[in-house]
């Protein structure tokens, strides 16, 4: 078990280096030879040790499965390639919206369906109970390869006391209550205090997020998909113009109004410090920040929606991103009856019952997101609403086997836009780009 955490930009970044011949080889557990059940996850300390409670309980209740946790560390993707290769793909492992369909068109997941036909009273209470954004999110080609687990999605967090001692009106509550573009540029505008040469001593916003991913949140709330279709897309939406205006807005916070540091100021600092600090009023950035939010000393925080730009269809409410992690079998495990006992328990009513008590994760089930345990763990958060219904009010990314040949060509032509080297307007070029590997075999 490897003791480094793995880093959220780099799985993102990361998310397809397996070949055809590295996913050949039939499993037998990815850590020994003996009659383990292996499970495959990245996890901080944190959030391993949510996971290991959901371990400990399942074996409590199965004390005739033995369950060996395997944690990543750096480059996921291609330690799972290694264990593979070598015909030790782990039983169980995480999947992400954003790398699985790499791993299903190559047939490393099991698709799950041939159990849900064999139990189909769970299969009709985890479809009732599920979120159906979440749950559709790891169905593909006509096959179901994981289960949520929980929901990672993107919100605003903002610091009370700034908002207050600004005399600066606090964002809304739930997704249904809308804020604009321009509302949100004024507020950010008026937290924002510079010293008497002009540096930044708070910042109006800062992301905690992967960059291009976080502009494409803005084009989401302006009303244009990243495509459509979501699954198996010939096309995204880079150059349209709403979205082309949604990401000119958010290169524009830093680099014309000053609002949040610039890219080589974020060379230099933690955004998530400068929040925890009270040194930001505004950060975006999911779930997995609330731990480190929640330990700050006297940081009085709550959550909120993302603004919405002036493309957005009217009467559409504002939206995150799906976000979300699974749990999948691999189609070489010995173990597949093991496995799914499982992945049936950690994504159903007791696993997410633990998830939620945590206060790590966000729950997927319905009953679970609005239980006791989980208003408990969030008792902070006065806003509750945006995480009990921010899976509902979220849109999916492309879900593709060539994503990760389309992170290296955003890395390449969205980082200049972001600098401020570029105009939006220069991802038509992108765009282009990105429908000839959309549409490469």
């Amino acid at each position: 078990m490897l003791d480094k955490p793995f880093g959220r930009r780099g799985l993102l970044r990361g998310a397809g280096v397996l070949t055809a011949a590295s996913l050949v080889g039939s499993g037998a557990g990815c850590a020994s030879d003996d009659d383990a059940l292996t499970f495959f996850f990245a996890a901080n300390p944190d959030e391993a040790a949510a996971r290991m409670r959901v371990v400990g309980e399942f074996q409590r209740r199965h004390p005739h499965i033995k369950v060996r946790p395997v944690r990543s560390g750096p480059g996921i993707m291609q330690q799972l390639s290694t264990f593979c290769a070598g015909g030790k793909c782990p039983d169980v492992m995480q999947a992400w919206d954003l790398s699985y369909a790499e791993l299903a068109d190559r047939g490393v997941l099991l698709d799950l369906n041939g159990f849900l036909a064999r139990e189909q009273a769970f299969a009709t209470q985890l479809k009732a109970e599920s979120i159906g954004p979440l749950y559709d999110t790891f169905a593909f080609n006509h096959g179901q390869f994981a289960f949520p687990e929980q929901w990672s999605g993107n919100f605003l967090y903002f610091n009370r006391q700034l908002f207050a001692d600004a005399g600066v009106p606090e964002p809304p509550h739930t997704w249904d209550k809308t804020w604009t573009f321009a509302e949100f540029v004024d507020a950010a505008t008026a937290l924002t205090k510079r010293d008497g040469s002009g540096r930044s001593t708070q910042w109006g916003f800062v992301n905690t997020f992967v960059s291009y991913y976080s502009a494409g949140l803005f084009a989401m709330n302006n009303g244009v998909p990243w495509s459509s279709p979501q699954k198996n897309p010939s096309h995204l939406n880079f150059d349209n113009p709403a979205f082309m205006e949604a990401v000119q807005f958010y290169a524009d916070l830093s680099n014309e109004h000053n609002v949040a540091p610039n890219a080589s100021e974020v060379q230099s600092m933690s955004t998530p410090d400068l929040f925890a600090s009270g040194k930001a009023a505004m950060a975006l950035g999911g779930h997995w920040r609330y731990q480190t939010f929640m330990a700050a000393e006297g940081l009085d925080f709550d959550v909120a929606p993302l603004p919405v730009g002036p493309s957005l269809p009217h009467g559409r409410s504002a939206c995150s991103n799906i976000g979300t992690t699974g749990l999948a079998i691999a189609a070489s495990s010995q173990r597949k009856d093991q496995a799914w006992e499982f992945v049936k328990f950690a994504a159903g009513p007791v696993g997410q019952a633990i998830i939620a008590e945590s206060c790590l994760f966000v729950p997927v089930l319905r009953s679970v997101l609005h239980s006791e345990g989980f208003a408990k763990a969030h008792r902070r958060i006065r806003n509750l609403p945006v995480l009990t219904e921010g899976p509902s009010y979220s849109e999916g990314l492309p879900v593709t086997p060539a994503w990760e040949k389309v992170v290296a060509l955003m890395d390449r032509d969205m980082g200049p836009v972001l600098r401020g080297a570029r105009p939006a307007t220069s991802l038509t070029g992108l765009s282009r780009a990105v429908d000839e590997v959309l549409g490469s075999p």
